[in-house]
C-alpha cells in the first residue's frame, strides 16, 4: 500500500519506518531540509532502539524515502498520516497550528482517486469534523487561485456528522489512529500493540485502514508471532480521540497515586517496594506502572493530561482527580531535593552528582524532564550541579542544562561531590564501580530516586542510601 507520512518527528519517524518494514512503500514529509538530508543517509535524528536498523533496511529496500515536497507525499499517498507535533499551550490546551497547516496543506496538494486522512497527532476531542474542515477550506483556497468553481457535498449520518467529503473530484474520509508509543520501546510497541484504535464513520475508510495494519494485526513481525491476532477497536472518532486521552490519563495517575503511597510509606514505616508488589498482585489492578520515584514526564502524559482537563473545563466539568495527579507529580519532583537537606542540611556551596538527565531511560528526550526540576531547584539553594547521562553527555545536547557540568562518565561525576541522585534508571546505572565512586567523593551518599539500585551492595561499596517510600 502507498503511504505518506506527513512529519518526522518521534511519531511519524517511528510509523513510516515500520510501516515501510512492514512491507508498505511510504514517502515520509519534512519541512526541515537539513533533517531530510540527515534521513535520507539513512542516520535517525532521534535515539530510539532498533529504529536506525529498520530505517536503513527499508531505504535500501526503496520502501521508504524522505522529501520536502507536500505535493508528491499526497500525491504518492492512498493513506496520509498527520503526524506533527501538538505542545502544550500555556493555559493546558494542545497548539493545533500545526496540524492545522499540514491539514490545509494536504486539500490544497489533493489529487484525483479516494484519500483516507489519518490524524495520527494527538490532538483535541471533535478535531476530525475541524481536520476536514480545514482540508476542505485547503481545496477550496487551491481551486479559487485556479479560478475554477467550488462545489461542495458533504453526506450525513444518524448519530455523528460523517468525516467523508467530496468536492469536485476530490474523495477523502478521515480517521482518527491515536498512537500508544512508548519512548525507548516505540519500535517494538509497534508490532507488539495491546491494540490498534481507528475512529471513523466511513466503512470505506475503516477497511482500508485494516488493510495497512493487517501484518501488524497478524502479528507477521511480532516478538511472538504465535500471540493472538492485535484487537482493532473501531469506533466514532471523538471516542477514539478520548481513548487517547484517557490510556494517559489513567497511567499518569496511576503513577502519582503510588508516588501518594510511598510519601506516605516515608513517615509510617512502611516500604513502598513492598506494598506495590502486594497491591500489583490483584487482578483488578497490575504492577505495571506501580514504580515510585519522581515523578512522569516526557511530551505524552503532561501534555495529554493538561489537554483533558483544559477540554473538561471548556464543557464545565472540573476533573478534580486529573488536578490532583498533577499536582502531586509536581510535589514528587522536590522529593530528592527534600532529602538532600534532611541528610546534608545547607546545601549552599554542596556538589550535588545526578546519574541520568533525560525523563525515562532509552531515550534522549529531556521534555519536561524531572531532572530539569531538580536542576532549578538545587540552582536556586546555591548547589553546585553535575550530571552524567548515557546519551546526552554524549550528544552534546545542552539546552536547559546551562547550569549543570555535564560528565563524560560516571567517576568525573562521583568526583568531589557532596551526594549522588539517580534521576533516570538507565540499565548500565545497575553496573557501575560504586566502590570506586564512594572513594572519589567528599561524603559518599546516594539518594535512590527510582528505588532502581540494590540497597545493600552500594551500602557494601560505602555509601549511605536513601530511596523513596523506603
Amino acid at each position: 500500500m502507498r503511504v505518506c507520512v506527513i512529519g518526522t518527528g518521534y511519531v511519524g519517524l517511528v510509523t513510516g519506518a515500520c510501516l515501510a518494514h512492514a512491507g508498505h512503500h511510504v514517502i515520509c514529509v519534512d519541512n526541515n531540509e537539513a533533517k531530510v538530508k540527515l534521513m535520507q543517509s539513512g542516520q535517525t535524528p532521534i535515539f530510539e532502539p532498533g529504529l536506525s536498523d529498520i530505517m536503513q533496511a527499508a531505504i535500501q529496500s526503496k520502501r521508504l524515502e524522505f522529501t520536502t515536497d507536500t505535493a508528491a507525499g499526497v500525491e504518492h499517498g492512498q493513506v496520509l498520516f498527520i503526524a506533527v507535533g501538538t505542545p502544550a499551550l500555556l493555559n493546558g490546551e494542545s497548539d493545533t497550528r500545526y496540524v492545522e497547516a499540514v491539514a490545509r496543506s494536504i486539500g490544497s496538494n489533493l489529487n484525483g482517486g479516494y484519500k483516507v486522512i489519518v490524524n495520527k497527532s494527538t490532538v483535541p476531542i471533535g478535531s476530525g469534523d475541524w481536520v476536514r474542515m480545514i482540508v476542505l477550506d485547503g481545496i477550496a483556497e487551491r481551486q479559487k487561485s485556479e479560478a475554477q468553481p467550488v462545489l461542495a457535498s458533504v453526506g450525513g449520518g444518524d448519530a455523528d456528522i460523517t468525516t467523508t467529503a467530496v468536492v469536485g473530484e476530490y474523495d477523502f474520509d478521515v480517521v482518527s489512529n491515536p498512537e500508544f508509543l512508548r519512548e525507548g520501546s516505540a519500535v517494538y510497541d509497534t508490532f507488539n500493540p495491546d491494540r490498534i484504535v481507528l475512529g471513523s464513520s466511513s466503512d470505506r475508510a475503516i477497511a482500508l485502514m485494516q488493510d495497512l495494519y493487517a501484518p501488524i494485526v497478524e502479528r507477521q513481525f511480532a516478538e511472538h508471532a504465535s500471540a493472538p491476532a492485535v484487537p482493532v477497536v473501531v469506533t466514532d472518532i471523538s471516542s477514539a480521540e478520548m481513548i487517547k486521552y484517557a490510556a494517559n490519563a489513567f497511567l499518569a495517575t496511576k503513577i502519582s497515586f503510588i508516588n501518594e503511597v510511598a510519601n506516605i510509606c516515608d513517615r509510617v514505616g512502611a516500604d513502598v517496594m513492598q506494598v506495590a508488589k502486594g497491591i500489583g498482585l490483584d487482578s483488578r489492578i497490575g504492577s505495571k506502572f506501580l514504580q515510585p520515584g519522581l515523578g512522569w514526564g516526557g511530551s505524552c502524559f503532561p501534555k495529554d493530561v493538561s489537554a483533558l482537563i483544559h477540554t473538561a473545563d471548556d464543557y464545565g466539568y472540573e476533573s478534580q482527580l486529573l488536578k490532583a495527579a498533577v499536582s502531586v507529580n509536581e510535589r514528587q519532583r522536590l522529593i530528592v531535593v527534600e532529602k538532600l537537606q534532611q541528610v546534608l542540611k545547607i546545601l549552599k556551596g554542596k556538589t550535588i552528582g545526578l546519574l541520568g538527565l533525560t525523563f525515562k531511560p532509552d531515550t534522549d528526550d529531556l521534555r519536561d524532564a524531572p531532572a530539569l526540576n531538580v536542576i532549578e531547584n538545587l540552582s536556586r539553594l546555591g548547589a553546585k550541579i553535575k550530571a552524567y547521562d548515557p546519551i546526552i553527555s554524549q550528544s552534546g545536547m545542552r539546552h536547559g542544562l546551562s547550569d549543570v557540568l555535564v560528565e563524560t562518565d560516571a567517576e568525573r561525576l562521583a568526583d568531589g561531590c557532596d551526594a549522588l541522585v539517580l534521576v533516570t534508571e538507565w540499565q548500565q546505572f545497575q553496573t557501575l564501580d560504586y566502590a570506586k565512586m564512594a572513594k572519589l567523593m567528599h561524603t559518599p551518599i546516594l539518594i535512590d530516586g527510582r528505588n532502581f539500585l540494590d540497597q545493600a551492595a552500594l551500602e557494601a561499596a560505602g555509601f549511605r542510601c536513601m530511596g523513596i517510600g523506603r
